[in-house]
């Protein structure tokens, strides 16, 4: 295994409780993923991220975590776990676990002990607790609002004082200004790198720092917010992480085989490169991609301002269409330009599916053409669409249940494997925690796999010309437009088309197509598609 992979790495997001049940309770688990880990091999990812499988209430679907170094019944055990890494090696693919620094569940001992301590105690220092405002402390201590909506401050009944939690209320954030909450991290990265992960995906990790005095957001501030995704909450985004991810950069590098860490940080484009300076994270999530639409001026400045900062400090820019938290690009790509990637899809909303999965398949054809890595969301490959129709009493996001909100639950259905098994092969028992729709049959990898043109084969071919290529590896120009509408790029000496509109046009004279993400796009430029030539 080669030294630095991760700057040109695919990478594979197993979502675990939707990839694979092992023991036939409807719940997806480490043995699971095992089992059907060929197909990630086959896939040809290099890596693969496993969201957490940490012992948890699941109140936020395992990222309200009540124990940071053992694994989740309903997911299996530690030598489960140890298992998958094992096999996972030994089919050349590394293992990347989710960290949750920000915040653990309201289980969690540490904070069960705070909750019994006094006020000032060593326990409370852990988290964050504040006497309220107000004649009687009735008040929160401040305006801060959830990410899941509603306050961010909730009352504890024994003293009165109020904790913070930027997610839900069962996620209260720990206090990152203590030593003792520094250390307990630390020695969690050595637990998981000790069984051999080769690397993190560190969530929310621009929120563990809090500003000084924890001030009001303003108004104004709020106002901005709204109009500009560039625009953060207060509490976020502080400069006080970056002296974290320097103690953590040192951790690793103590270890053999190049262990690394991606941050999850929905930052402004120009802070991004401020948390992979060469002493501190290997890489940041470019969510800016992620959101940019299907036209040409958006994708062309998701591209070109990551890698010009990313340049600036020697790091490898990220791509990513899908994970678990946004509508799925299949989906999203139904939906007119400019069309919102979170909080879920409505049953009321109607996307053109096979619109969006052809450009789906042009946006992945990009992406994978693109210098860096790519991150996959599992089931993208099969190009599964955004779930709306699943009852409201099955839905676990707890936007969902906070503010009313479709939710994310729409992503992370279970996945199908074949389309005449129980639960299409994902469960022997036929059980799924969500309801799979009928799509999913149709589009099951059994009914795709060796089956020229379809969806699965297409990601195989991209992901093997991608490296045979040097994609990943190469230096992008951006070239001037053929047609109004039309993104054109070379990398690596493979000239790549965009098409973003309803239109055919011809390809250059003498072009060799070497990949089309539509079947028709072999002897044109067809519309929504992409095509790498030479």
């Amino acid at each position: 295994m080669s030294n630095k992979w991760w700057r040109s790495a695919v990478v594979y997001q197993v979502y675990p409780r939707s990839f694979a049940d092992g023991n036939g309770d409807g719940m997806g688990d480490l043995p699971g993923i095992t089992a059907r880990l060929e197909h990630i091999r086959d896939l040809g990812a290099d890596a693969i991220w496993l969201s957490p499988f940490y012992t948890s209430p699941q109140h936020d679907a395992g990222y309200d975590v009540a124990d940071f170094t053992d694994v989740d019944p309903r997911f299996g055990t530690l030598e489960d776990a140890d298992a998958l890494i094992a096999r996972a090696h030994e089919l050349g693919i590394r293992v990347i676990v989710d960290i949750v620094p920000n915040h653990s569940s309201s289980e969690h001992p540490l904070f069960r002990a705070a909750l019994d301590a006094e006020p000032g105690s060593p326990e409370r220092e852990m988290y964050i607790f504040r006497d309220g405002r107000g004649e009687h402390g009735e008040e929160p201590p401040n305006n801060w609002q959830s990410i899941f909506h509603g306050s961010a401050w909730t009352r504890e009944e024994k003293h009165g004082q109020w904790y913070l939690h930027l997610f839900d209320t069962s996620q209260p954030d720990f206090n990152w200004t203590n030593r003792a909450v520094r250390d307990m991290f630390e020695g969690v990265l050595r637990f998981w790198l000790d069984r051999g992960v080769d690397g993190f995906r560190v969530d929310v990790a621009h929120g563990m720092i809090k500003p000084d005095g924890l001030p009001d957001e303003s108004e104004e501030h709020r106002q901005l917010m709204a109009g500009d995704p560039d625009v953060v909450p207060v509490y976020f985004d502080q400069d006080g992480v970056h002296e974290i991810y320097r103690e953590w950069r040192r951790v690793l590098d103590e270890y053999e085989g190049d262990r690394m860490m991606v941050a999850e940080a929905w930052v402004p484009k120009n802070r991004q490169h401020l948390y992979i300076r060469p002493d501190e994270m290997h890489q940041i999530f470019n969510f800016g991609f992620l959101g940019a639409g299907w036209s040409v001026d958006t994708i062309t400045d998701a591209i070109m301002t990551p890698l010009t900062f990313a340049k600036e400090v020697g790091s490898p820019s990220t791509w990513v269409l899908s994970n678990h938290d946004v509508i799925r690009h299949a989906t999203r790509y139904g939906f007119d330009h400019g069309y919102r990637f979170g909080e879920g899809l409505s049953r009321e909303e109607k996307p053109d599916l096979e619109l969006g999965l052809r450009r789906a398949r042009g946006a992945t054809a990009l992406m994978l053409a693109l210098p860096g890595s790519a991150y996959l969301y599992q089931g993208e490959e099969m190009g599964l669409p955004e779930v709306a129709e699943i009852p409201d009493e099955l839905r676990e996001d707890p936007a969902h249940k906070r503010a009313g909100v479709p939710g994310r639950d729409g992503c992370r259905v279970p996945l199908a494997w074949e389309k005449d098994s129980p639960a299409y092969g994902f469960s022997s028992t036929g059980k799924a925690w969500l309801p799979q729709p009928d799509v999913y049959g149709e589009r099951a990898a059994d009914q795709q796999d060796g089956v020229a043109g379809s969806t699965l084969e297409f990601y195989r071919a991209a992901i093997a010309q991608r490296r045979a290529l040097g994609l990943a590896t190469g230096d992008l120009v951006m070239n001037e437009s053929p047609h109004e509408g039309v993104l054109s790029l070379t990398n690596a000496g493979v000239t790549v088309l965009v098409n973003t509109t309803d239109q055919d046009h011809d390809l250059p004279a003498g072009a060799e197509v070497l990949l089309a993400s539509h079947p028709d796009a072999q002897e044109r430029l067809a519309a929504n598609s992409t095509v790498w030539l030479r």
